[in-house]
């Protein structure tokens, strides 16, 4: 593949212009055309894959080189499994339904006229991304397939790897015939680029940033575009008495074994005050031996030496490592209104035998996904459904939970009339 036929812009002005005019085409094209865009993209990813494994080592080897924080270099590296579920996923949303030109009944009528509601797409889509070169592509499968545009800023340590996979996707489009201008990438080393281009909300219709809260959080500063905030760990798991120690370290365990990113792992643990000790105790054993680093609130940390002490400031903030911290509370109403307040608002979890608990805490917890007795691990793409998954947001107002192909779609009004008066 050429270097030349794809190429970063500089200019993430006169990118978000072209790709605003691109995605006023990209709203008429046939389904069929944009499947067809998406399996060239996964046969060219499988034919690329090389050249993409070389490109990462590139960039694993810069980022060693520069002290990048090991979390960022787990979530740049490339493995071939990591490619071949990225070609899965591609495959897999090639087939599904056409999700644009759903025609559902409006909520409201008008006399005389018929009326009715219809899935378009929503523009223009901005993704800023630390890391996960593979997050570029299965962005753009899921753009492709609902008739968006999309502009793609990720972070220098993967430069290498999200030009190769850059020139994947441009490919596919050119193949495919889709407008070419669909697809923008900007350069990975000017911070300045991202400041200019989250203000541009005359033609940007959303940004998604994913990485670490800290990015996350910068660009919903600086944004006057839109910004679907993306949520990673900081999940609460409250552990009932009626619920079995087995169910509780089954959730915590499954939770973390999602790939490259446990989006939805459990790291804090609210337990009640009558809690078994002696389960406790199995339980922080059984984490160790997995490989966790087990913490507990002062009330913990001073009956059990063998502890850590958790700060306060862990409470509220997202840990993205193995460690589990613990605390404890008088009852499940103190452990509700300990996760509506600490929680990072996207899955938090219980463990219980009682169908009141339940029902309480799944009606009670201000969260995007509520998981009782089961585990809150998150799939891109799950066995069951027709939904692929991009990440997790908590945000209101916009589509809350999971990132999927109707989260990228937006409704319009159609209301025809005889011209009757």
């Amino acid at each position: 593949m050429s270097t030349d036929s794809f190429s970063p812009s500089s200019d993430p002005i006169a990118a978000v212009h072209r790709a605003y005019q691109a995605s006023l085409d990209m709203a008429t094209t046939k389904g069929s055309m944009r499947s067809r865009a998406i399996q060239v993209m996964a046969q060219t990813l499988k034919r690329q894959q090389d050249e993409i494994l070389e490109a990462n080592t590139l960039d694993l080897e810069a980022s060693r080189e520069m002290a990048v924080p090991d979390l960022i270099l787990e979530w740049l590296k490339l493995t071939p499994e990591r490619i071949h579920t990225t070609i899965q996923i591609l495959q897999r949303l090639s087939e599904l339904p056409d999700p644009l030109g759903r025609v559902m009944t409006a909520m409201h009528q008008v006399d005389q006229c018929q009326t009715y509601s219809q899935l378009t797409p929503l523009g223009v889509i901005g993704l800023i991304y630390e890391a996960f070169p593979e997050l570029a592509a299965i962005a753009a499968g899921l753009c492709l397939k609902t008739g968006n545009s999309l502009i793609l800023k990720g972070g220098s340590e993967a430069s290498n790897s999200n030009l190769v996979i850059g020139q994947t996707i441009y490919a596919a489009v050119e193949e495919a015939g889709l407008p070419q201008d669909c697809l923008q990438m900007l350069h990975s080393d000017q911070g300045a680029s991202v400041r200019d281009l989250i203000v541009q909300d005359q033609y940007l219709n959303l940004i998604i940033p994913y990485g670490r809260p800290s990015l996350v959080q910068q660009i919903v500063r600086q944004a006057t575009a839109p910004v679907l905030k993306t949520s990673m760990g900081n999940c609460y798991l409250y552990w009932s008495p009626s619920g079995s120690l087995e169910a509780a370290r089954w959730m915590i365990l499954d939770s973390h074994q999602s790939e490259p990113d446990p989006v939805n792992a459990i790291e804090k643990v609210l337990i009640h005050r009558n809690q078994n000790p002696s389960a406790l105790t199995m339980l922080w054993n059984s984490l160790r031996e997995k490989g966790f680093e087990v913490r507990g609130d002062a009330e913990l940390a001073a009956e059990f030496p063998e502890l850590k002490l958790a700060e306060e400031s862990d409470w509220r903030k997202a840990y993205l490592a193995k460690i589990v911290a613990f605390k404890v509370v008088n009852s499940l109403e103190a452990a509700i209104a300990w996760i509506n307040f600490n929680s990072s608002g996207h899955a938090d979890c219980l463990v219980t035998e009682s169908y009141q608990e339940s029902r309480q805490f799944a009606l009670s917890v201000n969260s995007a996904s509520t998981f009782i007795n089961a585990s809150p691990r998150f799939y891109r793409n799950p066995q069951r459904g027709n939904s692929i998954f991009l990440g997790m947001s908590s945000q209101k107002g916009h589509r809350r939970g999971l990132i999927s192909m109707e989260t990228l779609t937006t409704m319009k009004h159609i209301i025809q009339g005889t011209g009757q008066f």
